[in-house]
């Protein structure tokens, strides 16, 4: 439960309870209770994500049914300018031909920005809480993006390229090349690792920061009566900061979110003209014969 500012929270953040779906739900982890473990699911984050999943497909239908050639509308012109500043990233990221990662950028950032966006209200808790908040939330996007990628890297490198690529740096000799498999291998692997907990990170701090701000302006106003004004202007202040934390934070993590995904499509392409291997999908155009020469 919230008090009624909706923002003072009664319990501090933490881990979110998993509701049995399977099994007994033991969390123990005993090798029989273990697999029961992974047999449940978090109400609270699924009910987040739900809505901020709603909330991001009304917006994109409000624009697809408003769209107008001419003057556009306000929400029109911004979705406009996002999607050409994420075009013009993954092109100069990733590759001229690879259009098919601005709408796979395009979304994750908009429904990351939504879905920080929304804790701003003071919505029930604990029912409804900050869906990047919980790990689990952070780490299956950054999972499913990291497969995409090396789908990518497959298509793009071949089976034998994709390989290949973990024996960078590729100006080294061979020999020497065969050291770094081994970090080129936990580089992969840490990638959806730190790209879930960068995320997750920078939210669970803002709830525990309005949870820290919340007990001391509970504790001013059971305090003595000089003290208790200064509960108002906690208040006042802690507003404040949430909208620091939600507005200008929450908006910086969806960018980064979003632009690091590029980044990961365009480092799956490594390797791509080293030593003769694979072929550049745009070649420089020839120059046309003029029959002339030039002196």
């Amino acid at each position: 439960m919230r008090s009624p500012l909706g923002y003072l929270a009664d319990a501090a953040p933490g881990t979110h309870a998993l509701l049995p779906v399977c099994g007994n739900g033991s969390q123990s982890l005993n090798l029989v209770a273990l697999r029961f473990y992974y047999c449940g699911i978090t109400i609270d984050t699924l009910v987040s994500t739900l809505i901020a999943i709603l909330v991001t497909l009304l917006i994109g239908w409000l624009v697809v049914r408003s769209l107008q050639h001419g003057t556009p509308g306000k929400l029109q012109m911004v979705l406009e300018f996002l999607l050409d500043y994420t075009r013009g990233l993954v092109r100069e990221t990733v590759a001229e031909d690879a259009e098919f990662i601005i709408p796979i950028a395009a979304t994750i950032g908009m429904y990351i920005l939504i879905a920080n966006w929304i804790d701003f209200f003071p919505l029930p808790a604990p029912l409804i809480h900050p869906a990047n908040a919980d790990l689990n939330q952070t780490l299956a996007m950054a999972i499913v993006v990291i497969l995409v990628v090396q789908g990518y890297s497959i298509k793009v490198l071949g089976p034998l390229g994709y390989l290949r690529r973990f024996t960078k740096p590729f100006e080294l000799p061979v020999p020497f090349r065969v050291l770094f498999v081994p970090l080129n291998i936990i580089e992969e692997l840490v990638k959806p690792v730190t790209l879930a907990l960068r995320l997750f990170g920078n939210m669970f701090a803002g709830l525990l920061m309005v949870y820290l701000i919340g007990l001391l302006i509970s504790a001013a106003a059971s305090g003595p009566l000089l003290v208790k004004p200064l509960s108002a202007v906690g208040i006042g202040l802690l507003i404040l900061w949430k909208a620091f934390d939600v507005f200008f934070v929450g908006t910086i993590q969806a960018f980064i979110f979003m632009l690091l995904t590029i980044i990961y499509f365009g480092m799956a392409r490594e390797g791509l003209e080293e030593e003769g291997h694979g072929h550049d999908p745009h070649p420089p155009a020839p120059v046309p014969a003029t029959g002339h020469h030039v002196s």
